[in-house]
This record gives C-alpha cells, structure tokens and sequence, in this order.
C-alpha cells in the first residue's frame, strides 16, 4: 500500500483539472497544481503550483523535476479549437496533439515509470472519442481518441508493477471550455449560443450537463484503492449520451 499520497494535476487552473485539484487537496493529497495560466492558479488554495505550457518539453522537464516520483498523475490539460472540419490545418493538428496527446503520454511515461507500486494514472479524454458528433471539433476529437489508446497501452505497461492507468470520458462539463464550444458553435452555424446549448443538452438521457466536481469525484474514486482491480478503462460520464 502506498503511506504517502502526492498527486500531479495538469490543466489545474480551471474545469476538471481545477476541481480535481482541490477534491484531492480536501482528501489529505498533497498536490502538485500544473497549468500554464499562472494567474488562475495563484487563486488556488491547498496545493502547490507550478507554471508550464506543457506543449514544450522544456515545460514538461519542469514537471518531471517538480514532481520527483508521485502517487498520483491526472492529465486534465487539454486544448481545443473550432472550425469548419476542411479548414483545419497541419499547425492546427500539431498545437492540439502537442498538448492533448504528446504531454500525456510524455507524463504518462516518465512519471509513471517512477511511481510506487499502487500508484494510479487518471487521463482526462472525452465523450468526442466515442461519438466524434461534431465535426468542428474534428482534431480534439481524435486527439481525445489517442488518449484512450494511450491509456490502455500504459495500462498494460505498468500492470506488472502494479501501477494503474485509466481515463475519463466525460460529456457536457459546466466549464469555460464548454462555454467556449457553445459560442464558437453558434458562431460558425449562425445560430444563438441558446439554441446550441439547448440542442446539445437535449441529447442527454439525464436532461442535463454536469458540474466539474461531478468528474473530480469519478478521478478521485479511480485514483483510490476502492478501484484496485480497474485498469485500461475508459469511463463513460455522459448522462447517458454514451453507454459504450
């Protein structure tokens, strides 16, 4: 079992990496808050910080450093963009991938390989890698999907000694990239951000998108011993939108 808990959380400045942050905080975790927006997360309480833009490697070194070997990773970063599917360019699939698929398995790989024997990986991907519905989100979309790859190679990887990695996938997120979607939606359909909010909304079983601390409480149940016997998996939080 492992005594002392220390958890590294990427994106922690806003969202699911936010939220996560501060549940582990309030479970006695002691955190490592990463993120590029230095401002935000100077507002964080409980937790150590670190500014890094974890699309270079010299962001992803200061991690490394920072992080010596942890109990814990949750790659929650993530970067979106939004266009009509045939205006995406290679610059464009290289600025998402390097943050939304190289980090994570960057992090996955060298903080993993450190990590004690009951130690625990949560990569954030999303409901798009199942159900890529909305062409203008195409390249997250696929860099979401490569994340629950990674994520299963790196279960198989580090299952001899006991590390376990799992991911994810959540649906509509009250959070400000979620708010971002809905108006660059409506900006590139012409309709009112309301009317794509209600449309997305309407595809829910549960009727309903989802608090950010809804998905802290999912990773800090995959993170725990209570999901000892779980690895690979790539966890629907949906509402129902997808059930595979």
């Amino acid at each position: 079992m492992v005594d002392s808990r220390t958890a590294v959380v990427t994106g922690a400045a806003s969202g699911i990496g936010r939220a996560t942050a501060l549940r582990l905080a309030r479970d006695g975790v002691d955190v490592l808050a990463v993120d590029r927006d230095a401002q935000r997360l100077e507002e964080l309480v409980g937790v150590r910080t670190l500014t890094a833009d974890l699309s270079s490697t010299e962001g992803r070194d200061a991690v490394v450093l920072a992080a010596g070997a942890p109990t814990m990773l949750v790659n929650a970063a993530g970067l979106i963009r939004l266009k009509a599917i045939l205006d995406f360019t290679v610059q464009d699939i290289r600025d998402i991938y390097a943050v939304n698929v190289e980090a994570v398995w960057d992090l996955c790989s060298r903080l993993g390989r450190q990590m004690p024997s009951g130690g625990a990986i949560v990569n954030v991907s999303s409901v798009s890698a199942k159900a890529p519905v909305t062409p203008e989100t195409g390249v997250y979309a696929s860099s979401k999907a490569a994340v629950v790859s990674i994520t299963k190679s790196f279960a198989y990887a580090f299952a001899s000694r006991n590390v376990r990695v799992n991911a994810v996938c959540p649906g509509i997120m009250d959070t400000p990239m979620q708010e971002l979607v809905i108006e660059r939606l409506a900006e590139l359909r012409g309709v009112t951000p309301e009317s794509i909010s209600q449309g997305r909304e309407s595809t829910v079983p549960l009727g309903r998108g989802a608090h950010p601390d809804e998905c802290a409480g999912l990773i800090a149940f995959l993170l725990s011993a209570e999901a000892g016997y779980m690895t690979g998996q790539a966890i629907n939080q949906t509402g129902g939108m997808v059930m595979w």
